[in-house]
């Protein structure tokens, strides 16, 4: 096993455990157990420990989620299609899980606080990063630069509130009503149909 393969892991098996439990609610030893690592490999990777690591498996979403609105707003000539498919995709993802399988920048910033500034840090920049290539993606499909950025932030909003309150309620309902309000407002001004 090289380090690179070894550093992939343990940010992959972070990301997982962000996604399901959050960043407080997995342990070292049960990362380590999950990316088949050796002890003392965290600390050989990342020096800063377990926040280092959530910072990490923080920036690696990121890139995950760009490239996937890249893939989605290739395959759907309209824009509001490839935003419904990222929704229909979050709440299988959810439903599939027993509504274990959350946002993972959510519940990581839903858990930290003042000390954890690095983490914020991230998550700020990631959310940023994603409403920013959410506008530049509905751009190029036509929509006014304001417009644009504000449905990204509408849409950001919407995802992860809604995800939030479906895994809460153990059902998809409040994600499928926000995402219908959603839909149907924006078929109102141009953009198309989002089905």
């Amino acid at each position: 096993m090289t380090k690179t393969n070894t550093r992939d892991k343990l940010i992959a098996a972070m990301a997982d455990a962000l996604q399901r439990k959050g960043l407080h609610g997995v342990g070292l030893s049960e990362l380590l157990e999950i990316a088949g690592a050796p002890k003392g490999s965290l600390y050989h990777h990342f020096p800063g420990g377990k926040s280092e690591l959530a910072v990490a498996a923080i920036d690696h979403i990121g890139r995950r989620i760009d490239e996937q609105f890249s893939q989605l707003f290739r395959r759907h000539g309209d824009p509001l299609a490839a935003l419904h498919s990222w929704l229909q995709t979050a709440l299988s993802q959810l439903e599939d899980s027993r509504f274990e399988r959350g946002c993972p920048l959510a519940t990581v910033a839903l858990e930290s606080g003042p000390e954890d500034a690095e983490i914020r840090a991230a998550l700020q920049r990631i959310f940023a990063a994603v409403r920013l290539s959410l506008s530049q993606q509905l751009q190029q499909h036509g929509h006014a630069p304001e417009s644009a950025t504000n449905l990204a932030a509408l849409f950001v909003a919407l995802y992860e509130g809604g995800l939030l309150q479906a895994r809460v309620a153990g059902s998809s309902e409040p994600l499928r009503r926000a995402a219908d309000a959603l839909f149907n407002m924006t078929r109102q001004t141009p953009g198309g149909d989002a089905r």
